[in-house]
């Protein structure tokens, strides 16, 4: 090989001096894989494989539980509807007796009741009774016609006067209402006032009594 002239450079010094560069990623590649890795990924393919790409899986228990709580809801839900008493059947006045036979006037009476009062819909007839059903949640006023003396009813009892009518309190539910039997007209007249109802019922029911009902004498029995 001719040297170089004093005039031209050295490649051979150039390639000399340059060092040789391989990166990491040559260099990892570079390096064959033990043989615990094949089997390593042997197993992890026959594993996809055999179960496919579906993804974690729930444990049994999980499962077991996720199921059971809906039920258990539902079941607590018509067992409460189930327990739970229907508002009318809360109105003592219901379970009043009542005379062996329907008075003549009772039809009278009830024609003459209002239509309605301030927040409770229009009068509903049937037989003896009247109701009016709550705007909202709640008892509704109910008045019965030809119901039997308060057997509690006595001379030291406490009457309220009101249009002016004698009621008796019958009973007394604390945030429900109170139940009340008009004791000096025939015939007997029961009415249930819800405790949201306020004075207008039973101002309204005793001046269609005084309207249309004879009086009669307190009876004590």
């Amino acid at each position: 090989m001719t040297p170089p002239g004093p005039d031209e450079p050295d490649n051979n010094a150039d390639r000399a001096e340059k060092p040789d560069t391989v990166s990491a990623a040559d260099s990892a590649e570079s390096v064959e894989k033990p043989d615990d890795a094949d089997a390593t990924e042997s197993a992890e393919d026959t594993s996809h494989a055999r179960y496919g790409d579906s993804g974690p899986r729930l444990n049994p228990a999980l499962i077991a539980t996720l199921v059971t709580i809906p039920v258990m809801v539902i079941v607590g839900f018509i067992v409460f509807a189930a327990l739970r008493p229907d508002s009318s059947d809360s109105t003592p006045v219901e379970s009043y007796t009542a005379e062996s036979s329907t008075p003549a006037e009772c039809a009278k009476f009830l024609a003459a009741l209002p239509q309605t009062f301030e927040g409770y819909g229009d009068k509903k007839v049937s037989d003896t009774q009247a109701s009016w059903p709550a705007d909202k949640e709640g008892d509704p006023v109910i008045v019965r016609c030809g119901v039997s003396r308060p057997a509690e009813l006595s001379p030291t009892s406490n009457l309220q006067v009101v249009n002016p009518v004698q009621w008796f309190i019958t009973d007394s539910i604390e945030g429900s209402g109170q139940a009340f039997v008009c004791v000096d007209h025939r015939p007997y007249v029961a009415l249930w006032v819800p405790v949201n109802a306020g004075n207008g019922p039973i101002t309204d029911v005793s001046a269609a009594i005084e309207r249309t009902l004879p009086r009669g004498p307190l009876d004590f029995g």
